[in-house]
């Protein structure tokens, strides 16, 4: 094994979580070391979550994974936020805090997440960004587990993991809740995998639905993280033998809940996550990524398919889903369905107003709050439709001509706060839900300030309504009070709605320092060697793709658009002084012999993607190579 010899940076943050002391990579010597750098507000990090627990399991004696927590919002640099994280998301091993991005820079990350393997010499082997790489880590962890017992240089045992004590409440940390016909409140009480009916008291339970355990199982009935919820028309309803329709996020799948006896079955989705840009069909045939909440928009069922940054719709009479909106590019552009950037789409919310009905949205990442509606004297096509402009494509064409989007508060994937004021200059902070108020304003949810915000479409204007709350993740309007799903503090709130607040803490931008780079021409190389055992399919033709965008549009004069390779040569315009480039990679990689280049008749295929969003700031004398790692070794 040729391996460049890289001793791996120490590990340098304010505080340890899940160990019983300080760790160091001295102590962790002989072990094989995965370091997975994540946020908790990122959907992609949670996926990479979830793909290493089968590779902890299988290792658990060699590996010792370290999370490095690096938080991309202020909110999520204090030390509550990341205990209740580690909690939330069942993370079973040792947590690094590194609120100040020192280890980040110091292993010189560019995306989350990113992931790199330290040998049990303590030299970094491969950094890879992105998800998808379980299987690739399997291939690399057993090599370096042969190599060094071979040399004497690996130990056996258990690791530093300590699991903290067990927290019990009623419900832990809920995320969506649903009035039901007759009073009751539904709540998707997300970390005990269970949907539970309240008394309009909001404390005394009805019943739960599902066994608390996670799973996806149908009967007896188990979800994996549920998130949103959403009532059918009772004449659906009748129609498809279930009322409400579950947005089961780690199962990546649409559940359907029958009120009447508690039955549950799966009506979308396969169980895998969806890994291409592109989709469509039988519900049951087709993969989905991470659905967050849906809600009963324009004759359908609208899905925030937070993993792939779109809106998808499901019709449940006939059995079918199709993407509806959002390109996968992560960012914020308006305008025709087709062609919009979305950025982690979570909660929904439907208003109807003067006949038409708006689908009002929010997107995390961007915290932004933004509508979709039917564009005038156009029809919703069902067919999907190319996407003419090369800015805007990503990877695949996607459906819902007829619709169109519009940003109402939000400024980009790196700006946020907590200000209130005419929307343009307004701020929020990863709202996570939002609900219709009588008056026709939007109250959002604004997660991470703690608040309840309040946008009003007739001024424009921005307040507050609610604040010191414990991450609000969804607003319900319950008559003349406000139910609040405080999501930190395990419980539902009823809120009598007071009078706006006015509040301006000011704006902020990600501490994540920018890539200095040079003006006029750069390089954009990235880097991908397959597994061992794997070779890049090429078949038919290329197999790799690469989608380059920059915000603002004007930043790249050449070098924009989606071209297969991987390596393309860009010109930053003159008269700026950075921006953000928006970077989009795939490349498919099938089980075969790398030297003969031969591949089995039925060989396993295998797809890496990872989208970057990178702040640039253009330097003179600064390198002109952006060098990105989709997997590197």
């Amino acid at each position: 094994m040729n391996r460049a010899r890289v001793r791996a940076p120490q590990l340098t943050g304010r505080r340890w979580l899940n160990t019983a002391g300080d760790l160091s990579l001295t102590d962790l010597r002989g072990k094989v070391v995965l370091l997975d750098f994540w946020t908790s507000c990122c959907v992609n990090c949670l996926h990479v979550l979830d793909e290493l627990r089968p590779l902890e399991e299988k290792f658990s004696d060699v590996l010792v994974t370290v999370g490095v927590h690096s938080p991309k919002f202020a909110h999520e640099a204090e030390p509550a936020t990341l205990d209740a994280a580690v909690d939330r998301y069942a993370v079973h091993h040792p947590v690094l805090d590194d609120p100040e991005l020192a280890t980040w820079q110091a292993y010189a990350a560019r995306a989350w997440p990113t992931l790199v393997v330290v040998d049990p010499e303590g030299y970094v082997v491969a950094s890879m960004s992105g998800e998808g790489h379980a299987h690739g880590l399997d291939v690399l962890v057993s090599e370096l587990v042969t190599e060094h017992e071979a040399k004497g240089t690996l130990h056996r045992g258990t690791g530093p993991y300590v699991p903290a004590p067990p927290a019990g409440s009623a419900l832990r940390f809920p995320a969506r809740a649903v009035r039901l016909p007759d009073g009751a409140v539904l709540v998707a009480d997300t970390a005990h995998h269970q949907l539970v009916e309240l008394e309009p008291d909001l404390v005394t339970e009805r019943r739960r639905f599902g066994t608390g355990e996670r799973g996806s199982t149908d009967e007896p009935a188990t979800f994996a993280e549920p998130q949103g919820a959403a009532l059918l028309p009772a004449d659906v309803a009748e129609r498809v033998g279930y009322d409400v329709v579950v947005a089961d996020s780690v199962n990546h799948a649409l559940r359907g809940l029958r009120l009447s006896d508690g039955a549950v079955r799966t009506v979308a989705g396969t169980g895998e996550q969806l890994r291409r840009r592109e989709g469509g069909g039988p519900a049951l045939e087709q993969d989905l990524s991470t659905p967050w909440d849906v809600a009963w928009f324009d004759g359908q069922v609208v899905v925030a398919m937070a993993g792939v940054h779109q809106l998808w719709a499901f019709d449940p009479v006939a059995g079918v889903v199709r993407v509806l909106a959002g390109t996968t590019a992560e960012g914020i552009n308006d305008g025709p369905a087709e062609q919009a950037w979305f950025a982690q789409t979570s909660g929904l919310a439907v208003q109807d107003a003067d006949g038409e009905q708006v689908l009002w949205f929010v997107d995390a990442e961007t915290s932004a709050l933004r509508s979709l509606r039917r564009s005038p004297d156009a029809e919703p096509d069902r067919e999907v439709k190319p996407v003419d402009d090369a800015r805007m494509a990503n990877v695949a064409p996607v459906a819902g001509a007829g619709y169109a989007v519009t940003t109402h508060v939000g400024q980009g994937l790196f700006d946020f706060g907590f200000r209130d004021g005419p929307a343009a200059q307004a701020l929020l902070q990863h709202p996570l839900g939002l609900a219709v108020a009588a008056d026709g304003s939007i109250l959002v949810a604004d997660t991470y300030n703690g608040a309840v915000r309040r946008f009003d479409p007739a001024t424009g204007e921005v307040s507050t309504v609610l604040r010191d709350l414990a991450e609000p993740a969804d607003v319900l309007v319950d008559g003349d009070t406000l139910v609040v799903v405080e999501s930190a503090a395990h419980r539902l709130t009823r809120e009598l709605t007071p009078a706006n607040l006015r509040v301006d803490a000011g704006a902020h931008r990600v501490q994540r320092p920018p890539t200095d780079l040079a003006p006029g021409v750069v390089e954009l190389v990235v880097a991908f060697t397959p597994p061992t055992g794997q070779k890049l399919d090429d078949r038919w033709g290329d197999p790799t793709r690469l989608v380059v965008a920059s915000t603002p549009p004007g930043l790249l004069a050449e070098g924009a658009g989606a071209q297969e390779g991987l390596r393309r040569t860009l010109r930053l315009a003159d008269g700026f002084d950075g921006g953000v480039l928006h970077v989009s990679v795939q490349a498919a990689a099938c089980d075969g012999d790398p030297d003969t280049g031969e591949v089995p008749e039925f060989a396993a295929c295998h797809l890496y993607q990872q989208d970057w969003g990178i702040p640039v700031r253009l330097v003179a004398g600064a390198p002109a190579v952006l060098p990105l790692d989709l997997r590197g070794v």
